[in-house]
């Protein structure tokens, strides 16, 4: 049986860095999600997970790329679904807490942020904040 390596998983604030240095971020959140309120970043690539196994090849492999959706549990899958498929592990990470946390952080987005947010207020006074 071949073991798996752990995908790596980075915050939003790390991600925004990879992004500032030339990353992919390829959310995987469906298109009616990414309607209502998309990441407004350089080098988006937009595969929803539902179209994913089909397009995934559109992701270089030869690039560092951020996988990102809602919450961070769709994207951990397409991130192992990479890294099943050829892609370095040290080139593919997994965004933690997806596009709430980006919006709770105040990195750049398009649309309504009400539509992740809801009444979860400010990410900082949580501990867990990055």
């Amino acid at each position: 049986m071949e073991t798996v390596e752990k995908a790596k998983e980075i915050c939003p604030t790390t991600a925004q860095k990879w992004i500032a240095e030339g990353a992919i971020l390829v959310d995987v959140r469906e298109r009616d999600e990414v309607a209502a309120l998309a990441y407004d970043v350089p080098n988006l690539i937009h595969i929803p997970l539902s179209e994913f196994e089909q397009r995934f090849q559109e992701i270089p492999k030869d690039k560092k790329v951020v996988m990102a959706c809602k919450g961070g549990g769709r994207s951990l899958k397409a991130t192992y679904y990479l890294l099943n498929h050829g892609y370095d592990r040290e080139n593919v990470v997994n965004m933690q807490h997806g596009i709430v946390r980006w919006v709770q952080r105040g990195f750049p987005t398009k649309g309504d942020t009400s539509s992740v947010l809801g009444n979860q207020g400010d990410c900082c006074s949580n501990s867990n904040c990055c």
